[in-house]
């Protein structure tokens, strides 16, 4: 969520296109497939991101696999 929100900003601060600027875009617009999509690519990469951290947090430290 606060990458999306970073983007938007960036994105619309310096004129570039992207995810955010599409949400936006969509929103405005009132466009709810794109919407839908865009929510469900961000909470999807959300999940991915925490499933990786937790791979690697016990892959790093063993004494993870006791607990």
């Amino acid at each position: 969520p606060t990458l999306v929100g970073g983007s938007v900003i960036v994105e619309t601060i310096f004129a570039i296109p992207g995810l955010g600027r599409l949400f936006v875009d969509a929103a405005s617009q009132r466009d709810i497939t794109v919407l839908m999509g865009l929510t469900l690519l961000s909470g999807a990469a959300t999940l991915i991101g925490i499933l990786l951290a937790d791979v690697a947090y016990v892959l790093i430290d063993p004494r993870v696999r006791r607990a």
